[in-house]
């Protein structure tokens, strides 16, 4: 049987029906559903040479040079989607839901296969992802300066079953020049805001949303304008660590990693760095000095934290204060915090009310 859904009701029933994407290699890769599969009909060769016939020899000239590519291939594409889904039930789309995926549905509904497909392919698809980032979320924001240990406390709030966008786990980046700690692989932008997408969609809008405070890029992913603009609204929990035990997390952090990928990334900040300071930050990492290594870049990351925070609304911003490195202490203080403000509140905390937060007795750091 064959049936065709649209994305929401796709999503609705996500958990128990895989998705297959027909597309070629190249086109998975760029960008696909989180979690789908790659079941491609035609190699990227093959398909650049079906769309040289349709685009020369007409409609039926290609779908005949596509039956004569795929012939060999039916068995090899059935055996690949009973192991993508046992169960014989199997969501399938292409670029447009067009001819790929209607002849992939053919052949598996031949085979038994409860097939659905969806309407509009990758392209439908892309538009749902765009919506996502519309959508209205009660954002709490943890900062703080490089090393007060923000993700770990993200995490622990995670586990604590706080609902939490993980920005730099979806980039695969940790948002500084040294941010793929020379063994993460970013995925494109494309991908990225798919898997955004996906997390997004799953939030309560009625629940509060922590999110880590970054630049609006993360390496070489942008985080969505509309996203971005909410998350400079909303409240911001300013983390305040010790110097000492920001600079001992770095080092544990940075301190084993290749030392010509430290000198690489370091000179990429040398014209904010300064050249003297560059120089001696790179004989740090050459003499293994890396308590000094991280005191130097610390100079440039700690500036451009304060001015990052003097762009922000001073009433919008909660110091902080931690002393700790246990991850779920802090993040209990965090918690603790944000009951706070939200019992002294008239409405609940979201970074679309600005207005409905009460002035609080602990004083907002100056802008």
């Amino acid at each position: 049987m064959i049936r065709r859904i649209t994305f929401d009701e796709f999503f609705a029933m996500r958990d128990a029906v895989p998705a297959a994407d027909v597309r070629a290699p190249a086109e998975f890769r760029q960008g696909h559903l989180s979690g789908a599969y790659s079941l491609p009909l035609f190699t990227d060769d093959e398909r650049a040479r079906v769309g040289t016939a349709y685009k020369k020899q007409g409609k039926e000239a290609a779908v005949l040079l596509g039956f004569e590519i795929t012939g060999p291939k039916w068995t090899g594409f059935i055996h690949e989607a009973t192991r993508i889904a046992p169960g014989k039930k199997i969501a399938l789309h292409c670029w447009r839901g067009g001819m790929r995926s209607s002849a992939m549905a053919w052949a598996l509904d031949l085979y038994g296969f409860e097939v659905c497909l969806l309407q509009g392919g990758y392209k439908a698809y892309r538009r749902w992802v765009f919506r996502q980032f519309e959508k209205e979320l009660s954002l709490l924001v943890l900062g703080g300066m490089t090393g007060s240990g923000k993700t770990r406390m993200l995490q622990q709030l995670d586990s604590m079953g706080e609902q939490v966008i993980d920005l730099e786990e979806l980039a695969q980046h940790q948002g500084s020049s040294y941010g793929t700690l020379g063994r993460m692989i970013q995925p494109t932008q494309e991908q990225f805001e798919n898997e955004l997408a996906t997390v997004l969609f799953r939030l309560d809008p009625g629940k509060r949303t922590w999110i880590e405070d970054e630049s609006q890029n993360i390496g070489r992913c942008l985080i969505p304008k509309p996203l971005w603009l909410r998350m400079r609204d909303a409240l911001l929990f300013d983390v305040r660590v010790p110097l000492e035990q920001r600079v001992d997390a770095l080092v544990e952090e940075y301190g084993s990693l290749d030392k010509d990928f430290l000198v690489e990334c370091t000179e990429r900040i040398h014209k904010r760095l300064g050249p003297e300071q560059t120089t001696h930050a790179i004989a740090a990492i050459r003499d293994h000095r890396m308590d000094d290594f991280i005191r130097i870049v610390l100079i440039y990351y700690d500036k451009t934290y304060r001015k990052g925070l003097s762009c922000r609304e001073a009433a919008r911003i909660l110091p902080v204060t931690v002393t700790g490195d246990d991850p779920a202490e802090n993040a209990r203080r965090l918690l603790a915090e944000a009951e706070a403000i939200s019992s002294d509140s008239a409405q609940p905390i979201s970074s679309n009310t600005p207005q409905s937060v009460s002035p609080n007795p602990r004083q907002p750091i100056p802008s």
